[in-house]
């Protein structure tokens, strides 16, 4: 029997965005809420707040003004930590300071009952440590909550070394019946999400300060062709600067300077500047008043082929085949099986990337005019595509290469030659650090697919994604990058490699 039900009361303290939105979840699910802040005035506001949210929904009829209403009648604003004696449940969501945090949950400890459970949303710090200086560390649980919270669905259940494993199972089902996603996980530097996301920033930094691409082409690469919300800078820019640069930086610390998540020397020029993004109205995009983006590089019309010749398998490149068909385009297939997935034009040969430089794979396969092509989430959806030329590829191979993908729908964006491309050393960088996370027994496979989907909204877990791809070939992509960088940062997972030998 959970120690949880409806007429359990909540207490959340801190009533900003977070702190209010997590007071809106619980007051959904009909429970009484208190919410405290320690600013005058800021609990009341943090519900006027909600107010106006709600009313936006009923404007829109998504809600029932009646249902509105009966959910703010259940979040109580108090004005004394000694008011949430009678909570069953403490939630805070605090300034990210470990010692600020131990005082008020040292607090707690006198006020409330003996068997309540306090949960920190903290992103970054870790449980345990919070936990450390407690009486009864045992109840500390972390609750972490993704903004905004009435609107995200995934909540990352976080053991500390301490933590009753009972209790955070029952906080797992009481975040279940608020609606939510949960997964477990133990108290690790960035948890889940704020692990495994590093990649999706890092490699787009790293690209760009190679000048593989511009920002707003990888951007859209990563939108049209991977079939993320949003790209790498976008997002960032969302956050802002200052966060992100942090929790990189707090990662980095944590693991000891593992080069997997060294911060960007681009990132830290941004907040040396106090360029932060969407909020200083100045990233990476400029947001001013009259501010034009920057569209991502798109190459101009060439005529379509008319025949083009397959060799080997293309894997999950296979859905093209139609597509050129049912452009009109011819195509032959070979029986050697046993040779790399290809498509030749003429004396053009394109093949999906694998991690190499362009440039060297086209000397090993003896093809001077070959083009590697990106990964996409789904090519028959995908409205755009990359393509990376070797150093010696010819003019008329590489417009052959544009004109067929152009012929199916696609604008084409010719990027440099760069190991691994764009979609494709994301998508197996955010792969392989979920499986390192597995590795080191922080969560299962599916939590990372379910957090990365749920907290960050990833249109797929990206260890469903690399299993789609295949792990031999993500493996493949992996160990490429490490021969082309040279560096630790690219080190396939134990777990990775342990599954490829066993024939996963």
């Amino acid at each position: 029997m959970s120690r949880f039900n409806t007429d359990s009361i909540i207490a959340v303290i801190g009533a900003g965005t977070m702190g209010a939105g997590i007071a809106q979840v619980a007051a959904s699910a009909g429970h009484t809420v208190l919410l405290f802040d320690s600013a005058a005035g800021a609990s009341q506001r943090g519900i006027d707040n909600t107010a106006k949210g709600l009313s936006r929904q009923v404007s829109r009829g998504k809600m029932a003004q009646a249902d509105a209403d009966a959910l703010i009648a259940r979040i109580t604003p108090v004005s004394q930590l000694t008011e949430l004696a009678p909570a069953a449940l403490i939630i805070e969501a605090i300034v990210e300071r470990l010692d600020v945090k131990q005082q008020v949950f040292g607090q707690l400890e006198d006020i409330c009952a003996d068997d309540a459970v306090i949960a920190t949303n903290t992103s970054s710090i870790s449980v345990t440590a919070i936990g450390a200086s407690l009486k009864r560390p045992q109840n500390l649980v972390g609750m972490h909550f993704f903004n905004p919270a009435p609107v995200m669905k995934l909540v990352e259940v976080i053991n500390g070394l301490d933590t009753d494993p009972q209790i955070a199972k029952d906080i797992y089902a009481l975040s279940a019946s608020w609606g939510k996603q949960p997964v477990l996980a133990k108290s690790t530097p960035g948890f889940i999400v704020n692990r495994v996301a590093r990649p999706l920033y890092a490699e787009g930094l790293r690209i760009t300060q190679e000048g593989g691409a511009d920002i707003a082409t990888i951007d859209a690469l990563m939108r049209e062709c991977g079939g993320f919300r949003m790209g790498p800078f976008e997002l960032m820019d969302l956050i802002g600067h200052d966060v992100n640069y942090a929790v990189t930086c707090s990662v980095f610390d944590a693991f000891y300077n593992d080069p997997r998540f060294t911060p960007s020397l681009i990132q830290k020029e941004l907040v040396d500047a106090g360029h932060l993004g969407r909020k200083t109205g100045r990233g990476f995009y400029d947001y001013s008043e009259g501010a034009v983006k920057p569209e991502a590089q798109t190459a101009p019309a060439y005529p379509a082929p008319k025949s083009i010749m397959v060799e080997g398998e293309l894997g999950v490149a296979e859905p093209l085949l139609d597509l050129f068909e049912q452009a009109g385009i011819h195509v032959e297939r070979t029986d050697n099986d046993e040779v790399e997935g290809m498509i030749t034009i003429g004396d053009a040969t394109l093949m999906l990337s694998n991690g190499q430089f362009t440039t060297m794979r086209a000397g090993e396969t003896m093809r001077p005019n070959l083009i590697n092509f990106d990964l996409a989430l789904d090519y028959t959806r995908a409205t755009r595509i990359a393509l990376a030329p070797a150093d010696q590829a010819s003019d008329e191979a590489l417009q052959a290469a544009i004109g067929l993908f152009q012929a199916i729908g696609k604008s084409v964006s010719v990027i440099d030659d760069i190991p691994g491309m764009v979609v494709m050393r994301t998508v197996c960088m955010l792969a392989n650090e979920g499986f390192d996370a597995v590795n080191q027994q922080v969560c299962d496979e599916a939590a990372v697919d379910i957090a990365m989907k749920g907290g960050v909204n990833y249109p797929c877990g990206p260890i469903e994604w690399v299993n789609n791809l295949e792990l031999s070939y993500a493996l493949d992509v992996l160990d490429n990058l490490m021969d082309a960088y040279g560096e630790d940062r690219y080190r396939a997972s134990p777990l990775l490699l342990r599954k490829v030998a066993g024939g996963a």
